[in-house]
């Protein structure tokens, strides 16, 4: 989430502009983002801020006399990063964004276009790994990664959306192998994602209690990249658990079918991870309002 001063600077532009639409043009963020930022500022300080109608954003008299207090403070802070980014050299500075390599190839071309197109002044450095990123190594400044909610408690990070994972196979491998419970699966080739979290375990969800069930597969093949299983399951070498998004292409073409569809795996969301900031850098909080204003209903 972004940090208190970067709410405050949208505050003050909400201020300013006397609205939420022009303050997002402004600030080159979406209008959901500049509502949520003030909303959680107000959270913050248990007071309300602004009073909204239908034609105009006005101060409440908290907001008024918060406003003239903070406006030093963000100047003074200007002043401070100006002063910095003089002795770096850096006008814009720069963002390293993480993402999986398959996502990363299929999405982030556009994101990164919009990116540049408001914000030419700041360099972009995309890494697309399907391995492991250490967020609190300093490797990158934004991570988006496929995956259910991140378990370390330090780090910052979003739900942007939800992803379906699904059980696919090639025709003529259903032919040979009678699946008709995840159990079955133990007795055929799997294909595992060497980067999946439990390896050869995939837990699936029975549709009828809701309770999830561990299946230990058989890891005939192992691969750390997901295009590579799903060309290998439309090749029939066996069944893989992958993103739909993955597996699409191969499943518009009639290599692969959806098997098993009411079982499926706990959740999954694309989410947005940061290191431990005190604040969100600007260039990161600008990153992640392009990609929630994306339209992921390609990754159902």
């Amino acid at each position: 989430m972004p940090g208190q001063l970067e709410n405050i600077r949208i505050f003050l532009a909400v201020l300013d502009s006397n609205g939420f639409a022009a303050a997002a043009r402004e600030l080159g963020l979406s209008r959901p983002a500049v509502t949520r930022a003030v909303a959680e500022l107000e959270a913050d300080l248990e007071t309300q801020l602004l009073v909204r109608t239908t034609r105009r954003v006005a101060a409440t008299f908290a907001g008024e006399t918060y406003a003239d207090q903070v406006r030093r403070v963000v100047a003074e802070v200007d002043r401070a990063d100006a002063a910095l980014r003089a002795l770096s050299g850096g006008a814009g500075g720069t963002l390293r964004l993480s993402a999986p390599l398959s996502f990363g190839m299929r999405y982030l071309p556009e994101i990164a276009e919009q990116f540049r197109a408001r914000w030419p002044e700041t360099a972009l450095i995309l890494d697309l790994t399907d391995g492991f990123v250490d967020i609190f190594g300093g490797s990158c400044d934004m991570a988006l990664r496929i995956s259910g909610p991140p378990s370390e408690k330090s780090s910052i990070w979003r739900k942007i959306a939800e992803v379906s994972v699904m059980l696919v196979a090639s025709p003529d491998f259903i032919a040979q192998h009678d699946i008709q419970a995840p159990e079955d699966l133990q007795n055929c080739p799997c294909l595992v994602y060497s980067n999946h979290a439990a390896g050869d375990i995939w837990a699936l969800r029975d549709p009828e209690t809701g309770s999830v069930r561990p299946i230990a597969v058989q890891s005939q093949l192992i691969c750390n990249n997901g295009e590579t299983l799903a060309a290998l399951a439309g090749r029939g070498q066996g069944v893989a658990l992958m993103p739909r998004f993955i597996a699409r292409e191969e499943m518009d073409a009639g290599r692969l079918v959806h098997i098993l569809p009411g079982w499926q795996p706990p959740e999954v969301w694309l989410t947005a991870i940061y290191p431990p900031y005190d604040r969100l850098p600007l260039p990161a909080a600008r990153l992640t309002a392009i990609v929630e204003d994306q339209d992921w209903s390609c990754l159902k």
